[in-house]
């Protein structure tokens, strides 16, 4: 199976693939997401540790269990060869109506064939109002005309 666009990765493959990972995850459907990566892709997710598609998709069902209306932004940060660094915040509440936007880093390191071998993310939960939110489109794909996170300043 091969996603493309394939490494080595330039600016504008490098943003595409950032993009398509964004729509994946707002689309918040584990078996759909984890497609993205190798059978035996390695993860990093704050102080957690995934190894494997079954442990992906499992890994998705509890964290869009707990953080609902979940949107997402990613940026490239930088990319070289077969490795693309994002960087990303996304917003979500919990089943108190608490929210919260999420900012972290992630790197990536793909095979030949455009699937994800290793992500490492690094996140860090910061508590906001509700009219503090930035993202209010409808759940699923961010719209094509909705700023970016050096749009928002974020």
């Amino acid at each position: 199976m091969s996603r493309p666009p394939l490494p080595p990765f330039t600016a504008e493959t490098a943003a595409q693939k950032a993009r398509i990972a964004e729509d994946g995850w707002n689309s918040r459907d584990p078996e759909r997401v984890s497609l993205a990566y190798t059978e035996d892709s390695i993860w990093r997710n704050r102080a957690e540790f995934v190894a494997g598609r079954g442990e992906i998709v499992d890994f998705l069902k509890r964290k869009w269990a707990r953080e609902l209306d979940y949107r997402l932004i990613k940026e490239v940060w930088t990319w070289n060869g077969n490795r693309i660094a994002v960087r990303f915040a996304y917003e979500w509440h919990d089943d108190s109506g608490h929210w919260f936007r999420s900012y972290g880093n992630e790197n990536w390191e793909f095979d030949e064939a455009g699937l994800m071998r290793r992500r490492v993310a690094s996140i860090n939960d910061l508590p906001i109002t509700e009219r503090e939110r930035k993202y209010h489109w409808p759940l699923g794909r961010r719209p094509d005309d909705h700023p970016g996170l050096s749009e928002l300043g974020l």
